[in-house]
């Protein structure tokens, strides 16, 4: 089975983005071309999975962020609601987190990169998360979607490392023990 790596934005007070899916304050904050790790991040993953909500939130970004396949997680969209600039790029399929891991490993993905709130939760509650690495902006917005929701069971996090930036960014990463 292929290894689900996070790696995540919130605003301090533990949000990825507002009620309406908006993640400007994200996209938006000035990282004074710090190097907060994504390049290698992708280095050691095949391929993304996400939910509806990011990718609507990330659809319309230019450049496209992703130059590996992403497999969008939704019940409602099918292929025909590709956009035609990301023909080739996005897949949707209709899958639980282990059919959609087992898609991954069908493909030869040894690493994933597991992306959206729910998305994140739902894989974490199945066992199929590896580590995370979580970034937090220095804003607070007040409300919005939480990273983290309901658990059936604690999750113990093992502590690899914490960095901080000159722009206030401080990021944590965590290994999932098992």
């Amino acid at each position: 089975m292929p290894k689900g790596h996070v790696f995540i934005g919130t605003s301090v007070d533990g949000f990825i983005a507002r009620r309406n899916g908006d993640i400007g304050w994200l996209t938006g904050f000035s990282s004074l071309g710090e190097d907060h790790g994504y390049d290698v991040h992708m280095a050691r993953v095949d391929g993304i999975i996400m939910g509806r909500g990011t990718f609507e939130a990330v659809k319309d970004i230019k450049p496209w962020f992703y130059q590996k396949t992403v497999l969008v997680l939704s019940r409602t969209l099918t292929s025909s609601d590709v956009p035609q600039s990301l023909e080739g790029r996005v897949e949707f399929i209709n899958a639980s987190p282990d059919e959609a891991m087992i898609i991954a490993e069908e493909r030869g993905w040894r690493g994933v990169y597991i992306d959206g709130g729910s998305v994140i939760q739902s894989f974490l509650r199945a066992g199929l998360i590896d580590d995370m690495v979580i970034s937090r902006v220095p804003i607070l917005i007040g409300d919005g979607l939480p990273l983290f929701g309901a658990l059936h069971a604690d999750i113990v996090l093992e502590h690899v490392e914490t960095r901080s930036f000159p722009s206030g960014l401080v990021q944590s990463h965590y290994r999932v023990k098992r």
